[in-house]
């Protein structure tokens, strides 16, 4: 299996904004009073088609669907909390944990996915776990190794280890579980999302080891990508306040791959980070301050992969 696609769903926002929903345990979302709602929209607005603009320049197939007004969706920048392709033809669709981003989850996108020529097979739905409160978010919970079969979930109110391994089950994947924690204030809370803490390369990853505050699970999962022939690129906790570890690896025209993330992200890496990563792919970075400090998201949750096989 590949773990790198070409094609990329994105959700074009149209009333993009703090979600009061998520900030609960969110802790990177910020509120911005010195700015108007429509004002955060339509700098959202910007901030998103220069980012599609810069994929789509180096041969990047991405699709972009239009949220609509209604329901509320503050957060639908972001599907891929809600959704997953898969080469197999099927799809996964996932409960959420805030209520107002359930209606993020829309028939007409994979209606759009099809018309692009894409086969999809089969439905995967996990989101009557929602009555019961139990959530997974998607590759926002967990973040894939597709080419080793594995799957790395670090567990919070959004990923529930159950849940998560039913999907590892359903989709064939050896599960990688552990608790991973950032500082709030004085306290160690559980971060929200794997994906901003760790991302998987073909060739590479780049984790935050500092945030698994087990030593006994850090080591497993460290072991885990090593293993798997990665080269392990530490982060510190401070750099994924600039959403670091929010990154996608992505292939571009003539099969080149790149690293996709903010520049916020890319001004935190120190020039070794850099030059580590460079070696396995090249670093494409776009400006996403407003998404990030009101999304409490960057790059990577900005991007559906669409690994689905061609009708």
């Amino acid at each position: 299996m590949k773990q790198t696609t070409n094609t990329i769903l994105m959700i074009r926002p149209v009333a993009f904004r703090m979600n009061e929903q998520t900030a609960i345990n969110n802790y990177y979302q910020k509120v911005l009073d010195n700015l108007l709602p429509e004002t955060v929209n339509a700098k959202a607005q910007q901030e998103f088609d220069a980012f599609v603009a810069k994929l789509r320049a180096v041969g990047i197939n991405v699709i972009v669907v239009d949220d609509t007004v209604t329901p509320d969706t503050p957060d639908s920048i972001f599907p891929n909390n809600w959704v997953s392709f898969h080469e197999n033809s099927d799809v996964a669709l996932y409960p959420m944990f805030a209520e107002n981003r359930r209606h993020e989850r829309r028939e007409d996108v994979l209606d759009i996915i099809e018309e692009k020529g894409f086969a999809i097979e089969n439905i995967v739905d996990y989101t009557s776990a929602e009555e019961d409160g139990i959530f997974l978010e998607g590759t926002g919970s967990i973040v894939l190794d597709r080419a080793n079969q594995k799957a790395y979930c670090a567990l919070s109110p959004r990923a529930d280890e159950e849940l998560f391994i039913e999907f590892c089950e359903d989709f064939e994947y050896t599960p990688v579980v552990f608790e991973a924690f950032q500082t709030v204030g004085a306290e160690r809370k559980h971060i929200y999302h794997t994906n901003v803490m760790m991302c998987v390369g073909n060739t590479f990853a780049v984790i935050c080891a500092d945030c698994i505050d087990d030593k006994k699970e850090r080591k497993a999962v460290l072991s885990s990508l090593k293993d798997d022939g990665k080269e392990v690129i530490l982060l510190t906790e401070q750099q994924l306040n600039h959403f670091a570890g929010n990154m996608l690896q992505v292939t571009g025209a003539d099969d080149k791959s790149y690293l996709v993330m903010s520049n916020s992200a890319h001004q935190s890496l120190t020039p070794a980070q850099i030059a580590k990563i460079e070696e396995h792919t090249t670093i494409l970075s776009a400006s996403l301050d407003i998404i990030e400090a009101c999304g409490g998201g960057s790059a990577r949750c900005m991007m559906a992969e669409v690994f689905l096989p061609k009708k």
